[in-house]
Parts: C-alpha cells; sequence; structure tokens
C-alpha cells in the first residue's frame, strides 16, 4: 500500500501497541524512513509521531472531521458548545467563569467538527510578541482517548508558529501534566490552585 493516499487526509491509526493517533497525514517514502529512522519503511507522521506501515493496526480515513480556525460567529459558537458541554456543565463552572477576559474578539478558536458537529476546540492568545497561550483545550467526553486531544493542540500550534510565535505556553490542570510531556512541554512554574483546578504552567518552543 502506497502510504501517500492518505497525505491531506485526516487519519486515525491504531497501531499494534494499541495506540491511537488522529491527525493529518504527511507520508514518508522507504528512503526516507532509512534515513531518518533506519528503518527502510514507508509511513505516516501526525501531529509529531511516526507510524511505520509494519506497525500500523488499523488504519480510517476520516472523512468527516474538519478542522476549522474559527474566525467566525457562526465557528465560535461550536467552541462555545463543546467548553459549556465538557467543562462547565460537568465541572459546575459558571458562565462567567469560563468565559473569561480572554474570550475576546481577538481571541483566537480551533475547532474540530465531525459531520459539521463540534467535538473539540481550544482557544489562543498572545502573552508577548513571542509567546502564544493555549487554553481552553476540550474535547467532549465520547471523542476522549482517540488522539483528538493532541490534534487540536497540534493545530494550535501550527497556527501560532504560522503567525510568527516561537513559543506555545499552557496551564495544564495537575491530573493532564503527562499529556502535554508526552507533546514536548516542559514545566516552567510552581502549581496554582484557581477557583476550580490546580494548574501548573507549561511550555514548548516551536
Amino acid at each position: 500500500m502506497q502510504m501517500s493516499i492518505y497525505d491531506n487526509k485526516i487519519v486515525r491509526i491504531a497501531d499494534n501497541s494499541g495506540k491511537i493517533f488522529t491527525g493529518e497525514a504527511d507520508s514518508f517514502s522507504a528512503d526516507y524512513g532509512m534515513h531518518e529512522f533506519g528503518r527502510q519503511e514507508q509511513g505516516i507522521q501526525l501531529n509529531g509521531y511516526t507510524v511505520f506501515e509494519k506497525d500500523i493496526e488499523k488504519l480510517e480515513v476520516l472523512s468527516g472531521y474538519k478542522v476549522i480556525r474559527a474566525e467566525q460567529t457562526w465557528q465560535q459558537a461550536g467552541a462555545y458548545y463543546v467548553r459549556i458541554q465538557a467543562m462547565a456543565k460537568k465541572h459546575h463552572i459558571s458562565l462567567r467563569q469560563e468565559f473569561d477576559e480572554h474570550d475576546t474578539p481577538e481571541t483566537r478558536y480551533i475547532v474540530i467538527t465531525e459531520d459539521e458537529f463540534p467535538i473539540a476546540t481550544a482557544r489562543m492568545y498572545p502573552l508577548d510578541d513571542k509567546c502564544m497561550m493555549v487554553g481552553r483545550v476540550v474535547v467532549l467526553p465520547e471523542y476522549r482517548h482517540l488522539g483528538i486531544g493532541t490534534m487540536v493542540v497540534s493545530e494550535c500550534e501550527y497556527w501560532a508558529e504560522e503567525l510568527g510565535f516561537s513559543r506555545t505556553v499552557v496551564e495544564s490542570r495537575d491530573n493532564k501534566v503527562a499529556f502535554y510531556d508526552q507533546l514536548g512541554y516542559e514545566v516552567c512554574g510552581e502549581p496554582v490552585q484557581g477557583d476550580t483546578f490546580c494548574c501548573v504552567r507549561m511550555q514548548k518552543d516551536l
């Protein structure tokens, strides 16, 4: 099978170890695999992960999935929906707390949809001319553990880099530090207890 047929498509891959990856596929040839990784084998890279063809247990194209850079009101409504359903409602967070001073007309939002229905989101706003804050990373409960959270964060990083930022920053809930650590983030602050969660600031150079 030629991995190149999956280029620029959103796919979900389950590897032989049971790990699941979801994101936009970027294939590579066997020659590239040998040169970069020492394996004469083709494969796919997505969201910073590399999966070789022989390690793929299952691969499906998610034709109904879209990544939206939500710059219009109707698109941003999808971000708000996910946050209300998966965070505010679940954790009894008031709307005033959930939608704070960082939700402004200048805030940027990523929304992932399946068949036009919003399933995941994140927001972005600059801290300074080098650092972009990535926050409110939320996936609907029924879509978790499928690699979608990783895809959301990666899409934020791509957008931040396109905008000229060289670092992304997150304020991770203390129970999500391992997730961001796997994505290349490093702790850069002490835990801080907020109104709802204890959070740890982490950062990643792009």
